[in-house]
């Protein structure tokens, strides 16, 4: 028998939270989050995203075992100025059974038609922060912080749903060459002289905080044409700030900068975590720190984490000015690989970045959709 109970208390939210440390307790590729930041992600009071957000958290039971988990999620500031009648799911996992996966979206399908929604699409978080689509390729490939990794079997269950194919997401293996290519070098130095663009100097986190709001607001205006994009808000800055600057060396923060100290481009680079988040196992203390610390000073993969370019920019090359300066990076760090982030296989103006550097195509994601 299957039981699917609304989440409404804090032990049922850490039983939420806790569930995938079990479901994939002996899988090789799986990246644990950090439970208390997880648990913070879900706190009304602490996550600025319930601003403009509600989120119903749902557990399955079967044989008096949690099987599944799943979270509905509306985004009001999408629903009602933007204009999109939609539920999304998230954070959803489930034991290898149709039936349990079926229980689960029920519960999600009630909550879209209660409110009078049109569709439902996922796998999403409350904003574009936070990890989204659902793993189809590169199964035998160790995941990462910023994306989600799944079974094989999890894209059979959602399309048993009812779901279809919304939009896949491509991520690309770049390996770094063993010296800056010229060709770059001279053709950054005379884009910067060109536009009469300079590049700003981040010795260390301090200098980078200022910045903030300023790469936020890029984002925005840069990636504001692509689907599913829903704008960060001021008062969500400060909450991404605490989230992922700690993770942040400053030596991968590439900022380009017009003659007027507006900033026009940017790139954010981590070192991969994969692993040492692996060896936390979702606890900081006593020994996740120690991981994450020395993951952060000594590694030869990295992960993009963002980039943009205003749009009064595009298409002029500055990405070469960001690729100059992180190869250099790369070279003085000992980075071997970088990964791209998820990108949206329509998004062709950021794909064209990497054809120049022999991208490899290592996995894709997938959201979904389904009409109420």
């Amino acid at each position: 028998m299957i039981e699917v109970k609304e989440v409404t208390t804090k032990k049922e939210l850490e039983q939420f939270v806790k569930f995938p440390f079990e479901l994939y307790k002996d899988s090789e590729n799986w990246v644990p989050p950090i439970i208390k930041e997880e648990l913070n992600n879900f706190n009304k009071d602490k996550n600025p995203a319930f601003k403009d957000a509600e989120a119903w958290f749902f557990l399955a039971h079967k044989n008096n075992k949690i099987a599944g988990r799943v979270c509905a999620i509306i985004n009001w500031n999408e629903v009602k100025k933007m204009g999109n009648s939609k539920l999304r799911f998230g954070w959803f996992d489930a034991i290898d059974d149709p039936e349990v996966s079926k229980a689960l979206f029920d519960k999600v399908f009630s909550i879209g038609k209660e409110k009078q929604l049109e569709y439902i699409e996922g796998p999403a978080g409350f904003s574009n922060m936070d990890k989204a689509g659902m793993l189809i390729e590169g199964f035998d490939r160790i995941g990462s912080m910023p994306t989600n990794y799944n079974f094989e079997y999890y894209p059979g269950l959602v399309e048993q749903s009812g779901f279809e194919k919304e939009v896949d997401w491509k991520e690309y293996e770049i390996v770094v060459p063993e010296t800056v290519p010229d060709k770059l070098a001279k053709f950054s130095e005379l884009l910067l002289k060109k536009y009469r663009l300079k590049l700003l100097e981040i010795p260390n986190t301090k200098t980078l905080l200022p910045y903030a709001e300023k790469i936020f607001d890029l984002m925005n205006r840069s990636h504001q044409h692509l689907e599913s994009f829903t704008p960060i808000k001021p008062y969500q800055i400060e909450h991404y700030k605490n989230k992922y600057l700690k993770f942040l060396d400053p030596d991968f923060v590439v900022l380009i900068a017009d003659e007027d100290d507006n900033l026009v481009g940017f790139s954010v680079i981590m070192p991969s975590f994969a692993k040492a988040l692996q060896k936390a196992n979702g606890k900081l203390f006593p020994f996740g720190f120690y991981h994450l610390l020395k993951a952060q000073k000594k590694n030869d993969k990295v992960t993009l984490l963002l980039i943009g370019i205003a749009p009064e920019y595009m298409r002029k090359g500055l990405t070469a000015i960001i690729f100059n300066e992180t190869y250099k990076t790369f070279l003085k760090k000992g980075t071997k690989v970088m990964e791209t982030n998820p990108e949206l296989e329509t998004n062709n103006q950021v794909q064209a970045l990497w054809k120049d550097y022999n991208p490899q195509l290592i996995k894709k994601w997938r959201t979904y959709r389904k009409y109420l």
